[in-house]
């Protein structure tokens, strides 16, 4: 403990709870939209279960990683087919993988629930168990978890200090993700927006991956998608979303004004 609360750590602390911010986006879309899947009555208590055991598995994850991060570098098995697909996998790419394939599927399973929603407003799908949400919040954050702890792992050797900052980014998250339920509910035409969000969220893990795992397809090597690039294209997305919404409500408002004005 000694030197622990030197201004060097101090300053290593407020980059990486900011960092934790960051990266943990994508978690806390997918939080909110998993616990609208449970009865209204638990979804709170899910999200905080949620998080809090997720919090738990990342501070786990980021001791066994300090440990013992070769055996996540260790190559498991490779693949060569020349010409078609190479690639070399390990546990820490064979993890992101699948979590970009589930997360493309879960978005695509919920878009296409959109589109096949009846107009019969009773109409609603069996809510799903809170156990069952709650070990897929707790799976998928440790899908999440990798890029947020190896981040801190190079900016900081002390252990103490990247806990403090999982612990400090998991109560953020649990006030945070309240206020993001809240506003998906009030505002559905947004949730089309968070589900496209979380799809991308599944392609830049998939890029990822494929990126961790030296992957070639057709003597093409599969580039990362970049965090610049992720969140420019939201900003984008959230931008145009705004944007017709706002075109749609002047065209409601015009179309009931003409039609009044031919009543009269």
């Amino acid at each position: 403990m000694e030197g622990l609360f030197t201004l060097e750590n101090l300053f290593t602390l407020g980059m990486l709870i900011m960092l934790q911010a960051v990266l943990g986006f994508d978690n806390l879309l997918y939080i909110a939209l998993e616990s609208q899947r449970v009865e209204t009555s638990k979804q709170a208590k899910l999200r905080r279960w949620g998080i809090g055991l997720a919090v738990i598995l990342r501070l786990v994850l980021l001791f066994a990683l300090m440990k013992i991060i070769s055996l996540f570098q260790d190559v498991l098995f490779s693949l060569n087919f020349n010409g078609v697909i190479e690639g070399h996998f390990t546990l820490h790419s064979l993890i992101v993988l699948i979590g970009g394939i589930f997360i493309i599927y879960t978005a695509l399973k919920e878009i296409n629930h959109m589109l096949m929603i009846e107009e019969n407003e009773n109409e609603s799908r069996k809510p799903r168990s809170f156990m069952v949400s709650l070990i897929w919040i707790v799976i998928m954050n440790a899908v999440f978890s990798f890029d947020s702890i190896l981040s801190a792992m190079a900016l900081s050797e002390n252990f103490v200090v990247m806990a403090t900052a999982i612990v400090i980014g998991g109560i953020l998250m649990i006030w945070l993700s309240d206020h993001v339920t809240e506003f998906l509910k009030k505002n559905r035409m947004y949730e089309v927006v968070g589900l496209f969000i979380l799809l991308l969220v599944g392609v830049m893990l998939l890029s990822e991956g494929g990126h961790l795992s030296h992957l070639s397809l057709f003597d093409t090597e599969i580039t990362p998608m970049s965090k610049g690039t992720f969140y420019l294209v939201i900003f984008v997305m959230v931008i145009v979303e705004l944007v017709q919404s706002r075109y749609q409500k002047r065209l409601i408002a015009m179309k009931l004004k003409n039609d009044k004005t031919h009543i009269d």
